[in-house]
């Protein structure tokens, strides 16, 4: 089990049982993505601390996604357990350097051979991966007239041959931290492979975008409902303030309903809704935009400085996808209008 040492800032959260939420077999009323948010953005309301936030729900999240829905049952009996008591992390690892998440330029390959599959290549920007037990690596199992087939392997933090190097850390996101991984001939059992499916990427990886996309916005709505309160504590008490702070505390009520809605949905089996989650961000970016402009905080206080650094490095995650989907929502208007 990797060394998460004795000032593990999630050992409470075990110690609570909150490893439990959002994981299949447990508790009905903790199975469910909402109760995952639920934790996620109560953690940010109470602290602040949206990298704490973005370990915990990241932890649960691939637990519940990737073992809870796809693993089989001799696979779930061996990790959901572990997982729930603290004793074991599950990280994923799709993206690679300077390949981002894009099926078709990720290189590294799985290899089937007789009762083993051998895979090599480099993974990077792994969350949670500096704690991982278990990597749950996509990779190339075939390619099918140009069209690579990808399948998802459970690959142990001590397999030889695995070297896991911690990427450079962003000190506004502690606890949540990265790193890059580099597997040389990483020999695992074929019974590791995650799921049947001919294609994990579009089975799993791509879900899996929306899925972290839809419980952000969790997060995102704990901190807004943070933020309001720790921004008010240092500025002049006057009408002018109350009333842009009125206006700000109408919004993120907004945000926080999207929100809920848009995990609800999770739980619902219904598709994501593209502008919802547009929305939700767009409300959050204004907010935050408007103290700064306006309220002018950031320097008053070192935690608030610090807390609004990790929201910029989160909102600067995925950017490029999100930047497209929002790009194919403006041209639909253009699309329905023409019917």
């Amino acid at each position: 089990m990797a060394n998460r040492g004795h000032d593990d800032p999630l050992a409470p959260f075990a110690q609570a049982g909150m490893f439990d939420i959002g994981l299949p077999g447990g508790d009905a009323a903790l199975d469910s993505y909402a109760a995952i948010a639920r934790a996620e953005q109560a953690i940010v309301a109470a602290t602040g601390e949206l990298g704490l936030a973005t370990a915990f729900a990241g932890r649960q999240l691939i637990a519940r996604f990737f073992i809870g829905r796809f693993a089989s049952e001799a696979q779930r009996n061996d990790l959901l357990p572990r997982i729930a008591a603290g004793r074991c992390w599950a990280a994923v690892a799709i993206s690679e350097p300077g390949a981002g998440a894009h099926p078709k330029h990720l290189r590294t390959t799985a290899e089937r051979r007789g009762d083993d599959v051998v895979i090599n290549g480099r993974k990077a920007w792994i969350t949670n991966g500096p704690v991982a037990d278990i990597f749950l690596v996509l990779a190339i199992t075939s390619t099918e007239d140009g069209r690579k087939r990808y399948g998802l392997f459970a690959v142990p933090r001590d397999t030889p041959g695995l070297t896991m190097t911690p990427m450079p850390s962003l000190d506004v996101l502690k606890p949540a931290a990265h790193c890059e991984l580099t597997l040389d001939n990483c020999t695992v059992p074929a019974a590791s492979q995650i799921g049947a499916m001919p294609d994990a990427y579009p089975a799993m990886a791509l879900p899996f975008r929306d899925l972290e996309d839809a419980l952000g916005t969790a997060s995102l709505a704990g901190f807004l409902r943070w933020l309001l309160p720790a921004t008010a504590e240092h500025i002049e008490r006057n009408d002018d303030h109350a009333l842009r702070l009125g206006r700000l505390k109408g919004l993120v009520s907004l945000a926080e309903d999207a929100s809920r809605a848009a995990v609800a949905a999770l739980d619902d089996g219904a598709p994501p809704v593209p502008a919802r989650l547009i929305g939700v961000r767009a409300l959050a970016a204004g907010i935050v935009d408007d103290i700064r402009a306006h309220l002018a905080v950031a320097r008053a206080d070192e935690r608030l400085g610090r807390a609004l650094a990790a929201y910029d490095v989160l909102a600067n995650v995925a950017r490029e996808p999100r930047k497209q989907r929002q790009i194919s929502l403006g041209q639909s208007l253009w699309s329905e209008h023409q019917e």
